[in-house]
């Protein structure tokens, strides 16, 4: 079940490859997303010492929360993933020239994961490509739907 979700990393970024990683969260953080408080369009990972870390994702602490807490609504969050893994991701980051985006949060069990993408920058080209793209797909709909609508039966 997906709890937030970037949709702006698809628009902006070619996804060559995704990975599950899980995230480490506070407990306010936790009641946060379980609440929906949970904000991924300015996220991006970053390597740092073998280890990544999710920096730039927003969670709204709720008004609820403990006296005894401190909460930090853009708090860097460490994912965690296999060391092999990691470094074959620092890999190709380093050498190709690819940049880490995540893509969305979601549960898996009563774990928070995120799915992060290993992915390159779209130039201004690019983006009015898919932009016509997803017109065109819009006026595709528009077009079944309204025929369907005038010829209910054929």
């Amino acid at each position: 079940m997906s709890i937030a979700e970037n949709r702006r990393a698809r628009f902006e970024y070619h996804i060559d490859e995704q990975f599950e990683a899980g995230v480490v969260l506070e407990g306010w953080e936790i009641k946060a997303i379980r609440s929906g408080q949970v904000q991924l369009t300015d996220g991006y990972v970053m390597i740092k010492n073998g280890e990544l870390f999710l920096i730039g994702c927003r969670i709204n602490p709720l008004r609820s929360a403990s006296t005894h807490v401190n909460p930090q609504a853009d708090r860097t969050k460490k994912l965690l993933m296999k060391k092999d893994e990691i470094k074959r991701l620092v890999g190709k980051v380093e050498q190709r020239g690819f940049t880490l985006v995540p893509l969305n949060l979601h549960y898996k069990g009563s774990f928070v994961k995120a799915d992060i993408a290993l992915a390159k920058g779209k130039d201004k080209a690019d983006k009015r490509e898919t932009e016509k793209q997803r017109d065109w797909e819009r006026e595709k709909g528009r077009l079944m739907r309204h025929k369907v609508a005038s010829n209910p039966k054929d």
